[in-house]
């Protein structure tokens, strides 16, 4: 069995650090990283340079797209407010318009309405006047019987007494208003 002191001091007897590795490990880990370099450098490096740029492009896209859209959107609600505008103004033109029209045809109203009444109202002058006619035709017929029946009863009574001269009076005062009832019915 070999000693630990003997280990230790043959390994004390090296003057090598420990700490240092051997020259061909230092070659075999620069060979192997050589070759995990080149692979990654060959391989993995394209291959996330392609995602990066595809992300990239994305993203630009991305932002291009969305400056085109807030660009159309913003033409689009230029052009609504401009129609708004016009529609606006066309709803006033058409309030003017209807208003200008409200008034001609009320004073086209007015205007027939007093043509209206006037024709009513020589039409019924006419009436009254053909009445006023009929009625004085009437009148005077009705006045002539009644003076000549006046005549009649004045000389059929005597005329000196003035007691018979008041009752020849009051009947024929009578007569006239039973004649007036007759003609009013």
């Amino acid at each position: 069995m070999i000693n630990t002191t003997e280990l230790f001091l043959a390994a004390e007897g090296e003057s090598q650090n420990p700490l240092l590795p051997q020259w061909y490990d230092i070659i075999w880990s620069l060979v192997a990283f050589a070759v995990v370099l080149f692979v990654f450098w060959k391989y993995v490096v394209p291959r996330y340079q392609k995602v990066l740029d595809e992300r990239r492009e994305t993203i630009e896209g991305g932002i291009e797209r969305a400056e085109a859209a807030q660009a159309e959107a913003n033409a689009s609600l230029q052009a609504y407010r401009e129609q708004l505008a016009g529609a606006r103004e066309e709803a006033a033109q058409i309030r003017e318009e209807a208003r200008t029209q409200g008034t001609q045809i009320i004073s086209d109203m007015k205007a027939q309405a007093t043509t209206e009444s006037d024709r009513i109202i020589a039409n019924g002058a006419a009436q009254l006047a053909a009445q006023r006619q009929q009625v004085v035709s009437e009148l005077r017929g009705d006045v002539g019987r009644l003076s000549v029946d006046l005549a009649e009863k004045l000389v059929a009574a005597e005329l000196s007494d003035e007691a018979k001269q008041a009752g020849t009076v009051d009947r024929f005062l009578a007569e006239l208003d039973d004649v007036a009832d007759e003609t009013a019915k």
